[in-house]
């Protein structure tokens, strides 16, 4: 309609001045065929072109594309992989329509259109350093992070919940749990088949709690789903609490071997700073009671429900030195290396039996007492391969003058004082002198 309307504009300007002798050349030019051309005729792009690709992304609806990243098969779910799943996150929280990283005025988008009497204009704001940041804020809690353990409190492995603290047992009524711990010592799966449900599986969990003074137990629960089943553990170890003997609050009362089913386990009693050698469960266990220096072997079955049986048992049939006393109607003596193998009586009976009462065949060594007569068998280490070697024999001589090098000198420093002995008296001049200072002089000479 409009190029109709054109074409009969030009055709009556183009014949008009031909009949008219008098009209001008400039006007007669303002009306040529190239200037229409060039100026009405021509075709205007605008300068923002919109265009609408056809991808994956515009065919799928923002529900299907979440769908496809966060859900798995159920094959795929009894396999176990949608253990890693990402969740789903919410992409337009905090944005605004209108607002973006530049800060513009759109009226009738996120300004009104009109202000009072004035129309407002599309314009370029001064940029706000406060949105930034509160939209930062808002986006921040989209990214999960994994919660990072320290060293110490992940367990025996990274992988797996074993060993890991999870806090006390809830309290019962008024009853709290106040300095209580407790230790995750077993987590598996385990399953049955039923008749209508097919084959149920659950998780297991076996922990051990306690408050590191003596008082300590320990539970099994089954649930499907973990949590439920460390919560109800926990709980059932606090309703089964039982109280342990020490020695001076670090280790044992006396060596013991305790076994439960197929699984053995010899206990010593060790000194003060000794630490504790043993099964990392027993180590647990320790933990939780306040035992701080030990050393078990566990021999046999290494089931670790058997293992923490045996060990309580062994802790529980444990006999205080006065009843021990009071049994071989003898009194109990100590020797300590720390003292000197000074003797110590640290319990007597009420009525001690006189030597002649005291049989020959009577067992009176402590340790195989207290172990019912029984003696640990010490197997005999190897000797290393090499020393049969000549080359190993050579060097024995040549490090016989520097035998008990060490020793002789800390036992010298710890009786005078000194590298000196008996004869330094006699013979001073064997008395080692003591290097020389280094002076001020001599350091700037050398320099």
């Amino acid at each position: 309609m409009i190029r109709t309307c054109l074409l009969r504009v030009y055709g009556l300007a183009k014949n008009s001045p031909r009949n008219v002798s008098f009209v001008n050349n400039d006007i007669y030019n303002l009306f040529t065929v190239d200037y229409i051309h060039s100026h009405l005729l021509k075709t205007h792009i605008p300068l923002v072109h919109s265009t609408r690709s056809t991808t994956f992304f515009i065919n799928k609806s923002a529900e299907e594309l979440w769908k496809g990243v966060t859900t798995v098969s159920n094959a795929g779910r009894r396999r176990g992989r949608a253990k890693g799943l990402m969740k789903k996150k919410d992409l337009n929280k905090g944005q605004i329509i209108g607002v973006g990283k530049i800060s513009m005025q759109f009226p009738g988008l996120n300004t009104p259109v009109f202000r009072g009497k004035e129309l407002l204009q599309q314009q370029k704001l001064p940029v706000d350093p406060e949105s930034r940041e509160k939209f930062a804020k808002l986006q921040r809690p989209m990214a999960l992070k994994k919660i990072k353990l320290s060293p110490l409190e992940r367990g025996w492995t990274s992988a797996h919940i074993g060993g890991r603290k999870v806090g006390p047992p809830d309290p019962i009524g008024e009853d709290t749990f106040d300095g209580f711990d407790t230790w995750v010592l077993e987590s598996k799966l385990v399953s049955h088949m039923t008749g209508n449900l097919g084959r149920k599986s659950r998780i297991s969990i076996f922990v051990v709690t306690g408050n590191g003074n003596g008082v300590a137990g320990f539970a099994l629960a089954k649930a499907p789903v973990q949590k439920a089943a460390i919560k109800t553990a926990k709980n059932r170890a606090g309703q089964r609490l039982m109280y342990i003997s020490r020695y001076k609050e670090h280790t044992v009362l006396h060596d013991f071997a305790t076994q439960f089913g197929n699984t053995k386990i010899y206990v010593k009693k060790m000194h003060e700073g000794y630490g504790l050698v043993c099964h990392r469960a027993i180590k647990a266990c320790c933990e939780a009671i306040g035992i701080k220096d030990m050393y078990a072997k566990v021999e046999g079955s290494i089931n670790l429900q058997h293992i923490i049986k045996a060990f309580f048992i062994g802790l529980l049939q444990q006999k205080s030195y006065q009843q021990l006393a009071d049994e071989k109607r003898l009194h109990l003596v100590e020797f300590k290396s720390e003292n000197g193998n000074y003797p110590e009586v640290i319990a007597s009976p009420s009525k001690v039996r006189k030597p002649e009462e005291v049989k020959s065949h009577e067992i009176l060594d402590f340790t195989q007492y207290v172990l019912g007569g029984k003696i640990i068998l010490q197997k005999k280490k190897y000797p290393p391969f090499y020393i049969k070697h000549p080359l190993y024999k050579t060097k024995l001589v040549k490090l016989e003058r520097l035998r008990n090098f060490d020793e002789t000198r800390i036992k010298l420093m710890a009786e005078y004082g000194a590298l000196h002995s008996f004869l330094t008296e006699k013979y001073p001049e064997a008395k080692l002198r003591p290097k020389p200072k280094r002076s001020e002089n001599n350091e700037t000479e050398e320099e």
